[in-house]
């Protein structure tokens, strides 16, 4: 009987390693739902090294049980084994071929990371009374009042910006976010709301301007493919397009204290109309709870107090205010 040549093993365990890796990696359920614009391009690249992961580890696993039957210790052989030492051309393949896969993988990852618009978020343009309102800043112990509210500056923005299609062009919606310990503060510029949930409306070029009071917090949204640090005294940027109308979780992505874990929140994708008539609903209740406010002597109430009726708007439990309270 003719011995098949190690040459035609090889490939076709070549042939089933390719078929099977290049199926797990397309059709993993991994991650969770895109949401986004941006999730497309960072599923594609986690694609990628995933058929590459499948596939070292078959070959790997596979030569190794391959060995473990083959070269195993037969009963009454106690000879040594063959003196081999060295195999400059197998040396030479094995290294060969991970530099190629990490200098293509970093050039896809730079690619993906340009369109994302990583590249585009430094120089954009921001009030002087934004950046002067971050604890920490330079702005804000050098400008007074009346600089802050009329000279216009530009801050040093790290993060996502605008994609390649996008840039040069203002976002559709502005949210200023800051992270306490423990909380998101989503703060809306055009209309004065102030919420603990994150809302915006489906298909909108939405753009984050990030910033922590007190630690350094990072604001994850698993949906979207997107993470960014919350930095105190560096303004960051996160800016994409939901493409999806439901509900997805916002997590604080760093270990920020000891409720960190707690740190959580919602980003809310409405259809255009559904985030009209909430913009309309909040802008009204707001209105509510100040004339409230206004009509109560703020002496008379304890500062947990005080914060009560707006609680609920923006998200913060009672346990979260009073610790928060306690904490300043």
């Amino acid at each position: 009987m003719q011995q098949i040549p190690v040459s035609l093993w090889t490939l076709v365990a070549g042939i089933v390693v390719t078929a099977i890796s290049i199926w797990i990696g397309q059709n993993h359920t991994l991650m969770p739902v895109q949401a986004s614009l941006q999730a497309p391009l960072v599923d594609g690249f986690f694609n990628v090294m995933f058929t590459i992961a499948i596939a070292f580890f078959l070959v790997v696993e596979g030569t190794i049980l391959i060995f473990l039957v083959k070269f195993r210790h037969r009963r009454g052989d106690d000879t040594d084994g063959l003196p081999i030492e060295g195999n400059v051309p197998l040396e030479i393949f094995w290294t060969a071929i991970p530099t190629v896969i990490v200098l293509g993988l970093g050039i896809y990852s730079v690619d993906v990371f340009n369109q994302m618009g990583g590249f585009e978020p430094a120089g954009h343009p921001h009030s002087a009374a934004h950046v002067a309102h971050i604890p920490g800043s330079a702005l804000a112990a050098t400008l007074s009042d009346t600089e802050a509210t009329t000279a216009p500056t530009i801050a040093p923005t790290i993060g996502i910006g605008a994609s390649p299609q996008t840039l040069n062009k203002p976002a559709d919606l502005v949210v200023d976010v800051k992270g306490i310990q423990y909380a998101w503060i989503f703060n809306y510029p055009d209309s004065g709301i102030t919420s603990g949930e994150l809302h915006i409306p489906v298909g909108a070029d939405v753009q984050l301007n990030l910033s922590a009071q007190d630690v350094i917090h990072s604001f994850w949204v698993p949906n979207f493919r997107l993470k960014q640090d919350a930095l105190p005294g560096i303004p960051t940027e996160l800016r994409f397009v939901a493409t999806k109308p439901g509900t997805y979780p916002v997590v604080c992505a760093e270990l920020c204290g000891g409720y960190h874990g707690s740190m959580r929140t919602q980003v809310i994708v409405h259809t255009p109309e559904e985030y009209n008539n909430w913009r309309t609903e909040n802008q009204i209740a707001q209105q509510q709870n100040l004339n409230q406010v206004v009509a109560v002597n703020p002496a008379d109430l304890s500062t947990s107090e005080f914060l009560a009726p707006h609680t609920h708007d923006m998200g913060i439990n009672a346990a979260t205010l009073e610790s928060l309270v306690i904490g300043h």
